[in-house]
């Protein structure tokens, strides 16, 4: 079992958004010690480790709330949350994408500063 401190060191999260994700159900059950104090067992960190990288990719925390309603209504749900999850691998493998074509403009650009930079700039088209 976890403290929130650690879970803290571990992910790089503030205990305001642990504490924000229990809230809103996005961290559902965490387990509290005697004192009250949060504790994460190893299920909860591979729960939290899909919302970060749902989070990380775009997904927004209301969709990541649909999310689990669809996981608390168990087993009838598996098609509706691989559909679920599909769409959003669809989302962010567009965003992949529009990022490598930028990426390869920005590259294009650098060359073009190497270029000039060696002096041979009498050919370079400048933007």
């Amino acid at each position: 079992m976890y403290t929130i401190k650690e879970i803290e060191n571990k992910y790089g999260l503030p205990a305001s958004t642990l504490r924000f994700y229990e809230k809103e159900g996005i961290l559902p059950q965490i387990q509290r010690n005697d004192s009250g104090q949060r504790r994460y067992s190893d299920k909860e960190l591979q729960w939290l480790q899909l919302v970060i990288a749902l989070k990380e990719t775009g997904m927004s925390i209301e969709e990541i709330k649909r999310y689990v309603e669809l996981l608390k209504q168990g087993d009838s749900t598996l098609d509706k949350r691989k559909d679920f999850l599909m769409e959003h691998k669809k989302t962010v493998e567009q965003k992949m994408n529009q990022t490598l074509i930028h990426l390869e403009k920005i590259n294009r650009k650098m060359a073009v500063y190497d270029v000039i930079v060696r002096g041979n700039n009498d050919k370079v088209f400048l933007i």
